[in-house]
């Protein structure tokens, strides 16, 4: 088997299968080719190596082009029967197809007087076309066909020797998948594929979020058309695909397509626009061909291209075969032409126009060709070519030990098929299964395709036009969907372009961990915004479509990409804060207590004997009281801190702003009292004072007895006033309840205050109305700005709030109240004297 890519000819490919031992029980098939070559119009055979009792197995082979017609000038030029530079045309694939069925050396379609030449089986490929337009002739002979290149709609009348399309496509997203290239161009010929890309394919990898920046036509390049529109075209399309943002593009195409993306990136190197670095990645269809013109071109843009490639491998003696093929020694004309074109020479016995000047001599070697003019390795495409001769060797050689066998006979020990018996041949050859002298497994699935993967190749270029077809991974069938693509990306080979990193191919630069995406306006799905997340959400990976809530105990960290545990608060005496509060709260409950010890030692004297001595007691006692509730909200929470943080602070305020009232209406009485005739005094020396706190006292005492009873305060976690805190807090339980005790502790205040305002003018000796005055409008002014202080504060700061607003209210009634009689007690104690007291007030 030979590599039949590198001869700028087409033509059919004879394999002929000798059972040499004469045994038909025993066959031993030795398979070999005689080509067809098409010279002008006219085909004929090289060389024949025919022999009575041959079995011929046909070959449609293109092999990349062919020269047409000299044009006469005696018609338009358009109206010149000029085929296409590079496209294989349906009309010598037709006149092909005939000249297999005709007798051999003569064109008469549909006669053969040698019936034992006609193919048992036909091989063609490798473009569709070549597969459609044969099988629409010989499909109507029942002549098995094995098409080897890029695969047609499944049929159960066709072979096909290359894999399924679908896993190849399936792969290529999981490829572009794999290495987050999420931006992407595609190139495609004019042809029938071209619409089934957009459509089809484009759709498919949209749905996996791959966005395509551009579908480019390649123009179909022919000698009928105006080779300068197609340059200037070729010339636009190039400017696009190099100016775009994308660093992959998907080349959708067949053997013929690399002969035009060459031309186009040739070409247009001459266009105004600079060259970027392109990683290609190529279908399984495609493969490296050069046409005559382009055998001196570089092959620099392959580097690092990506392919999908026909499985292959190299038969034992392949490459040893190559190195011994020469001219001279092989009597096929088909080898003589190649030889000529390959090395740019011509033969001792050949006709040349002219043009080559030098002589072949027979002995160059193959070898020494740059790649890409002749590979020694054997490509997919011939390999498959080689397995598509020995499934149909060996489904030969089974055939006669089947149940359905048809009838053989021997002559002269040789096989010989009954004629009207070939087309059950197909029928074996679907289900036939067998090892390669490659030691692979051969078969084919339930839609006549071969059961085979492909490779992926990773190409390596160099100056001298060499190449290195670099396996990187490959495409297994018969494994489970998640392990059919294997990639080694250590051993790709990257462009100097990008560092030789694997490069980036996104419409714009992902966004990191603590952003999210936002779709960008008028443009592809694939091209977005970069947002910062939002507060309390994180995204700890790279392109997130939304950040996520961190858990209730969790708060983000400054970059927003971890979840950080919040760490609990409550106001402690560990803290500056709870410390000096303690402090305040012990150093004014020790006044407040220093206060009522010298108001005992001293009862006895006018001025702690004046406005009801049991009243002072009793509100010292409350002040003090109050200092000391302070150490009910320094410290962790309890259930039973929580029950009397509040409670015990509304009862306790509630006796003494009561105090406070009966103090100011005593001293009220007290002065009416004085007057002549009045029956205040009856008043003053009843019970009063006692009445007025309890009966005041009562109604906070009852309103906090509801309020245990409905829906007492209990130990709560806040986990959302704070970022970064777990706040242990008493939670009021019934917030309505709270308010009403503090709302009902400001009305008596209020009415204290404004009693006393009433009597302030009264004399400083008698009374305290004026102290009062003073305290009482410290005292509101604490609690008005306290209620919009607590609201507007979170965590500890609330307690921390509160108890100031305790120890200014509580400090301020004992300030004004009590340091002027501690001052004359203390310091004046001349003027604590019931003379002095009487003399000033007159």
């Amino acid at each position: 088997m030979v590599n039949q890519r590198r001869s700028d000819q087409q033509g059919f490919v004879f394999f002929k299968c000798r059972n040499d031992a004469g045994d038909s029980s025993n066959i031993s098939w030795s398979p070999f080719i005689i080509f067809l070559v098409a010279t002008g119009k006219t085909w004929r055979l090289i060389k024949e190596y025919y022999q009575s009792g041959d079995i011929v197995i046909g070959g449609i082979i293109s092999h990349i082009f062919i020269s047409s017609d000299e044009m006469t000038f005696e018609r338009h030029l358009h109206q010149e029967p000029i085929d296409d530079v590079i496209r294989f045309s349906a009309r010598w694939t037709y006149l092909a197809s005939l000249e297999l069925l005709s007798t051999r050396g003569k064109f008469i379609p549909n006669y053969k007087c040698d019936a034992q030449t006609i193919p048992v089986a036909v091989i063609g490929g490798p473009g569709s076309d070549v597969g459609l337009t044969m099988t629409s002739i010989l499909h109507s002979y029942k002549i098995p066909l094995l098409i080897y290149g890029y695969p047609l709609t499944p049929n159960n009348h066709i072979l096909s020797m290359f894999p399924n399309g679908a896993v190849q496509y399936k792969m290529m997203l999981q490829l572009l998948l794999h290495f987050n290239w999420t931006w992407i161009g595609v190139i495609s010929p004019d042809d029938e594929q071209a619409e089934w890309v957009a459509q089809v394919m484009v759709p498919v990898f949209s749905q996996s979020g791959i966005c395509v920046e551009f579908i480019e036509i390649l123009p179909q390049v022919t000698f009928s058309s105006n080779l300068a529109e197609g340059i200037a075209e070729g010339a636009e399309k190039y400017s696009i695909i190099m100016r775009s943002t994308t660093n992959v593009v998907v080349i959708h195409g067949e053997f013929e397509t690399m002969i035009l993306l060459r031309m186009l990136l040739h070409y247009s190197e001459f266009a105004d626009a600079s060259i970027k670095t392109k990683i290609w990645i190529m279908t399984a269809a495609m493969d490296f061909i050069s046409a005559s013109f382009q055998r001196d071109w570089g092959v620099d843009f392959m580097q690092s291209a990506i392919s999908f490639a026909l499985h292959s491998k190299e038969p034992v003696g392949f490459h040893r075969f190559l190195q011994k093929t020469n001219p001279n020694s092989d009597q096929d004309g088909f080898v003589r032409d190649f030889w000529q074109q390959a090395f740019n020479c011509l033969l001792s016995d050949s006709l040349g126009d002219g043009s080559i000047e030098e002589d072949c001599t027979g002995e160059e070697k193959l070898e020494t060709l740059p790649m890409s003019v002749f590979e020694m390795s054997m490509t997919g495409h011939s390999y498959s070519i080689y397995n598509a001769a020995h499934a149909v060797a060996h489904t030969l050689q089974a055939m006669p030990f089947s149940e359905f066998k048809h009838r053989a006979r021997t002559e002269r020990g040789r096989l010989k098929l009954a004629d009207q018996k070939l087309y059950q041949l197909h029928h074996f050859m679907r289900r036939v299964s067998f090892n390669n002298n490659c030691g692979e497994e051969i078969r084919f699935n339930s839609e006549s395709q071969i059961l085979a993967g492909f490779d992926i190749i990773n190409w390596v270029t160099f100056e001298n036009q060499s190449f290195l077809r670099n396996k990187v991974g490959k495409v297994d069938p018969k494994a489970t969907p998640d392990r059919m693509l294997t990639i080694y990306e250590d051993a790709i080979v990257w462009p100097g372009r990008f560092n030789k990193a694997r490069p980036p191919s996104l419409c714009n630069e992902r966004c990191p961990s603590g952003y999210s995406r936002r779709k960008k306006e008028g443009k592809p799905f694939c091209c977005y915004d970069c947002l910062p997340c939002p507060e309390g959400k994180i995204s700890n990976q790279r392109d997130v479509d939304d950040c996520s809530q961190c858990p209730e105990d969790h708060y983000p960290n400054k970059d927003k990409d971890l979840c950080i545990p919040k760490y609990t608060s409550f106001l402690s005496y560990e803290e500056p804060l709870g410390i000096s509060l303690a402090i305040v709260a012990v150093s004014f409950s020790f006044i407040t207590a220093w206060i009522l010890g010298m108001f005992l030692k001293h009862r006895d004297t006018p001025i702690v004997k004046a406005n009801n001595r049991n009243l002072t007691y009793t509100l010292l006692i409350s002040l003090l009281l109050s200092f000391l509730g302070v150490f009910l909200f320094i410290g962790q929470p309890g259930k039973v801190t929580c029950l009397l943080q509040q409670t015990i602070f509304g009862i306790i305020f509630s006796v003494a702003v009561s105090c406070v009232l009966a103090k100011t209406i005593i001293v009220v009485l007290a002065f009416m009292a004085t007057k002549p005739g009045s029956r205040m005094r009856n008043w003053v020396q009843k019970p009063l004072a006692s009445s007025i706190v309890f009966s005041a006292s009562s109604v906070q005492i009852t309103s906090c007895i509801v309020w245990l009873i409905t829906s007492p305060p209990f130990p709560d976690f806040d986990m959302h006033s704070m970022t970064e805190e777990i706040i242990l807090k008493c939670n009021e339980g019934s917030v309505s309840m709270f308010y009403c005790v503090l709302g009902y502790m400001g009305f008596l205040a209020i009415v204290s205050f404004s009693v006393a305002f009433l009597a302030r003018k009264l004399p400083d000796s008698f009374n305290e109305a004026k102290f009062i005055t003073f305290s009482m409008l410290l005292f509101c002014s604490v609690w008005l700005c306290f209620i919009p202080t607590y609201l507007s504060t979170k965590g500890k700061s609330m307690v921390a709030v509160e108890i100031f607003s305790i120890i200014a209210s509580t400090g301020g009634l004992l300030g004004c109240i009590f340091f002027p009689k501690c001052y004359i007690i203390v310091l004046r104690p001349q003027l604590n004297k019931r003379e002095q007291l009487i003399r000033r007030a007159n």
